[in-house]
């Protein structure tokens, strides 16, 4: 199914959208590895939390299979929601998509941080669920990098694409299309995946020194995202 670009980039500035990629996967790495530390739990991806219910539905732990669900339940609504505000956006604004989402995602992520840091009843749900709706939206709404199909919160579908297209240009004697399309995804997928693990090691580090609080950090990176999409775009 062919991915639609709602990055709001013109076509002009490739190295721009690029980078934007890339500094949302930072930003997918950081709330994921930081919602594992915190909860243990996913909040950026589906597969993980599947295997994570699972295992506590074996272990007879039911309440443990709480925290997947629920960001799993979240995470998809976050992608239908960018879907719903686009169409808003589309129908009645001509306010940009991508710097709207990322405002609600940097409102998520700091509600997320505070509840889990004041001791707010039933605190670590509500950090679950307001990062995963915040990642679930970033998923939904920017979902092409350079003309490429990108994830910016969970990579293990473009690594297997890029792996097994690589992997047909040394099996096949004739070279097949995929393998030659294949060629102007490397760069952009090696820096999404590199961005992803730096991310996920910031924010491991963030959270283990500063707890609830080092999630602001990814909230801020996302405020510097904002400003330098809003000054490309004009």
């Amino acid at each position: 199914m062919k991915s639609i670009a709602w990055s709001e980039l013109p076509p002009k500035h490739p190295k721009t959208d690029a980078w934007l990629s890339f500094g949302l996967a930072f930003v997918g790495g950081y709330g994921d590895a930081a919602g594992f530390v915190l909860a243990r739990t996913f909040t950026g991806h589906v597969t993980g939390n599947l295997v994570l219910a699972a295992v506590a539905v074996a272990a007879g732990e039911w309440r443990a299979m709480l925290g997947p669900l629920s960001a799993i339940v979240t995470f998809l609504l976050g992608v239908l929601l960018s879907a719903l505000i686009a169409r808003l956006l589309n129908a009645w604004l001509s306010w940009p998509l991508l710097p709207t989402v990322l405002g609600i995602e940097v409102i998520l992520m700091v509600a997320a941080s505070l509840a889990l840091a004041s001791d707010v009843p039933h605190g670590v749900t509500v950090f679950v669920i307001f990062v995963s709706l915040a990642l679930g939206l970033q998923n939904g709404a920017f979902r092409s990098a350079g003309g490429i199909s990108v994830h910016t919160t969970f990579l293990t579908g473009m690594i297997t694409r890029l792996i097994s297209t690589e992997a047909e240009k040394f099996t096949s004697e004739v070279r097949p299309p995929s393998a030659r399309a294949s060629d102007a995804e490397i760069g952009p997928l090696s820096g999404i995946w590199i961005s992803f693990v730096l991310g996920a090691a910031t924010g491991a580090a963030m959270v283990l020194h500063f707890k609830a609080l080092g999630m602001l950090g990814a909230a801020l990176l996302l405020m510097i995202l904002i400003l330098r999409n809003v000054q490309r775009a004009r």
